[in-house]
């Protein structure tokens, strides 16, 4: 009596291909697909567009014409000069944009979620967590489209940075921040329950982290007014995008600011991936 052929060996996954059985080739395609629904969406809601350049327009045309005889700007660095108010503005106009851009893209995955599109999404066979992080990353790719369409205007206005090597530098700065901000969002969406809930709770998350940074004005002159404001200013995530954004325009370095950004940005993202668990997270709680 013979005995059974022994199994052959399973052969190994080909090369290039992950333990979920999912090559690289469709990860990329996944990926694509994730970013042109956002790109579709972003270029169909072209108010979503004006919005977005409004907002720091009126900052940069109306708000610094008045206060820039009234807000003073010493050499502080990056800046080896004295500075006009509307140029110190500009990169926390830059972020505005992108927090702005982060609580919309929450905004739609609210929405999503209500409408089933979100579970649609998530019942892909690909790793929750990739599927999340396109979606962030197609929302980091959009606010830098909005960011750029910004410092096109500001240029007929004449502030640009010292050297044209500026608008490449501020890129990585631009995706970190906005990977920083977009989870963020996309942390408070999993904790939204109602659409009709955005709006309160987005006006308690976009106007304190706005205001009480160094967007509109040093640090220093907060300081002068009250320790409590400053420190409250000092930790505030949104003062290191900031300030990363500043230094990065003018070719140099935060790196205080970097390590900051950075490790919210791990924070954020590590929460919202294990809110948008079902059997970790907030959905559980909400049924889904």
């Amino acid at each position: 009596m013979t005995s059974p052929p022994a199994p052959h060996p399973s052969p190994l996954p080909a090369r290039g291909e992950r333990e979920s059985g999912f090559s690289l080739a469709q990860y990329a395609v996944c990926l694509g697909g994730v970013v042109w629904r956002e790109g579709l969406r972003f270029l169909h809601q072209r108010e979503r567009f004006i919005s977005a350049l409004v907002r720091p327009l009126v900052w940069l045309f109306i708000f610094a014409a008045g206060f820039r005889s009234v807000l003073g700007v010493s050499i502080i660095p990056p800046y080896d000069t004295y500075v006009l108010y509307e140029v110190y503005i500009t990169p926390g106009l830059m972020a505005m944009i992108q927090l702005f851009n982060g609580m919309q893209s929450s905004l739609s995955m609210v929405y999503d979620r209500e409408m089933g599109n979100m579970r649609t999404l998530l019942v892909s066979p690909f790793p929750r967590a990739f599927l999340l992080g396109a979606k962030l990353f197609a929302g980091v790719a959009v606010s830098i489209l909005q960011v750029a369409a910004y410092l096109l205007i500001a240029y007929f206005w004449e502030i640009e940075p010292p050297s044209k090597w500026g608008y490449l530098t501020v890129l990585p700065a631009l995706a970190l921040s906005g990977l920083m901000l977009g989870a963020l969002g996309m942390l408070l969406s999993s904790a939204i329950k109602q659409l009709e809930n955005f709006a309160g709770v987005m006006n308690f998350v976009i106007f304190p982290m706005f205001f009480a940074s160094s967007a509109l004005y040093p640090l220093w002159r907060v300081k002068e007014s009250g320790l409590l404001l400053y420190y409250v200013c000092a930790v505030n995530p949104f003062t290191h995008a900031v300030e990363l954004i500043r230094f990065a325009f003018h070719q140099q370095i935060a790196w205080d600011s970097l390590a900051v950004v950075a490790g919210y940005t791990a924070l954020f993202l590590i929460a919202a991936i294990r809110a948008y668990d079902p059997a970790k997270g907030m959905l559980q709680r909400k049924g889904g």
